[in-house]
């Protein structure tokens, strides 16, 4: 008779966010297959579970997942386990998945923390239809491909974002989506825990340093652009008197140029079109 395979969600910080039923599937367990065998173990060791785990992680996955679908129709009881939230949820887990339903082995979830879902209900923003779409592409071109592609859904926007890219990922969403609500949800259950809220303009200028855009990152994006009034900091005139008052403290064109960008949550390309224009309109005058 074929086994059980159990996807157990495991805390995304804060270790008591864990069910007593996941403790007890993996103290009863054959094996715990582990995104990271050392990340789990500090888990496991927290709560005294001996269970014997081997790594199953995208770099081994079609190997590992074969391994397993064998222990699997042998009858062996086995749970699979991200480093933090539910398996499957941007880890892996869906070939051995669908490794173990096709050979009639029971596929059990054992629910619990997921970090999208926690940073949307506490996010302020609408919660009856949502996109979750994942890690947005690394690259400008392909990530405002993808953005385009979603501009339109009439539903909160979620992404899992890195912090090193998460400030040209809030100016290229103002850019393509227009100006929305937004929130930017970080270390979430853990010492640092941050929900930053506003528009994407205003968290395009916060998260512009490398200081402020630390740990893990949730961005959550409102499905309905809002009208800028005239006069907001991101018309021609202010793009040009912000490069000239950083230019006058120092800075170089290139520099007050990327800094006002990154301020006013505009690609570089569009601040220096408003300049330009800017300057033209100021010649005429």
């Amino acid at each position: 008779m074929a086994g059980t395979l159990y996807l157990v969600a495991t805390p995304i910080g804060n270790l008591e966010d864990i069910t007593q039923r996941a403790l007890r599937v993996l103290k009863e367990v054959d094996l715990i297959a582990c995104e990271d065998t050392r990340h789990t173990r500090t888990l496991l060791n927290h709560y005294d579970i001996r269970t014997r785990t081997v790594s199953y992680h995208e770099h081994n996955e079609r190997e590992r997942a074969a391994e397993l679908a064998t222990m699997l129709q042998t009858g062996a009881r086995i749970a699979v386990v991200s480093d933090a939230g539910t398996p499957g949820i941007n880890d892996p887990g869906f070939r051995l998945v669908n490794d173990a339903l096709k050979m009639g082995a029971r596929v059990v979830p054992v629910p619990g923390a997921t970090a999208f879902v926690a940073a949307l209900v506490a996010s302020g923003l609408p919660t009856d239809q949502f996109f979750f779409g994942g890690f947005l592409p690394a690259r400008s071109l392909q990530r405002r491909a993808r953005l385009m592609d979603v501009r339109f859904l009439n539903s909160t926007l979620i992404f899992y974002e890195a912090p090193h890219r998460i400030g040209q990922t809030l100016m290229d969403a103002r850019e393509i989506l227009g100006e929305r609500e937004a929130a930017v949800a970080r270390e979430l259950t853990k010492l640092h825990e941050e929900i930053a809220r506003g528009r994407l303009s205003e968290l395009a200028a916060r998260f512009s340093t490398e200081e402020a855009a630390r740990g893990e990152m949730v961005l959550l994006i409102d499905r309905e652009t809002i009208e800028v009034e005239a006069g907001a900091s991101n018309t021609e005139a202010d793009v040009a008197a912000r490069i000239s008052a950083l230019e006058d403290e120092g800075l170089d064109n290139r520099a007050a140029l990327k800094r006002t960008a990154r301020e006013l949550g505009l690609s570089r390309s569009e601040a220096y079109r408003r300049l330009v224009a800017a300057r033209e309109k100021q010649k005429k005058t």
